[in-house]
């Protein structure tokens, strides 16, 4: 299976600093534009499925996507949402002691959990298909450990996602390969729709 993996457009909370975990967030501006060109850029790709987090900025990026690829399925699930920050939700992130995780936020072994799920019944499904997941960065990093086989706690050591950014995995049984990682090359382009 080939993995698409992307980020959700900048939001207005993004602007502002604000850790988002599983509120909904708004696309800004600029995020819309980001999203169209990411659409752009995937315009041509022959995507079997889309499965996008239900939050929407994500959801509303995926929808961007979809425009070029309306034939196809469109899922908003819950297992691809950003984790639960629990308490750091809704806070400036410069004012947040990252030390100091707060105890009703989701482990990082609940969100590879998670995301383990939902890359295995995907698999089960598509396997020979290439697939989008629509995402943030939190759960990006995530599927990358399941990706490559690591322990939850080193999220920590995986690269941020820009917003939109595009990266592609090779998903097999027994080995998976990562073909491009947290591109930005679309952003340099200015789109050619509204």
């Amino acid at each position: 299976m080939k993995l698409i993996l992307t980020r959700h457009g900048e939001t207005v909370d993004n602007i502002k600093g604000i850790l988002q975990g599983q509120n909904p967030g708004k696309l800004s501006e600029n995020g819309i534009q980001q999203a169209k060109q990411l659409a752009l850029r995937l315009k041509n790709e022959n995507i079997d499925a889309i499965y996008s987090s239900d939050l929407a900025r994500a959801a509303d990026t995926a929808k961007e996507i979809y425009k070029f690829h309306p034939k196809i399925p469109l899922y908003f699930v819950k297992e691809l949402r950003e984790g639960d920050c629990g308490s750091f939700t809704g806070k400036k992130e410069s004012e947040i002691d990252w030390k100091k995780r707060p105890d009703d936020a989701e482990s990082l072994n609940n969100m590879q959990k998670r995301v383990r799920i939902i890359l295995e019944a995907v698999f089960e499904k598509h396997k020979n298909q290439t697939i989008l997941f629509v995402g943030h960065n939190g759960i990006n990093k995530s599927l990358v450990t399941v990706i490559n086989n690591l322990p939850a706690h080193d999220l920590s050591e995986i690269d941020h996602f820009d917003q939109t950014s595009i990266s592609i995995f090779d998903i097999q049984k027994n080995q998976n390969q990562t073909i491009l990682f947290n591109s930005v090359d679309h952003l340099k382009q200015s789109p050619k729709y509204s």
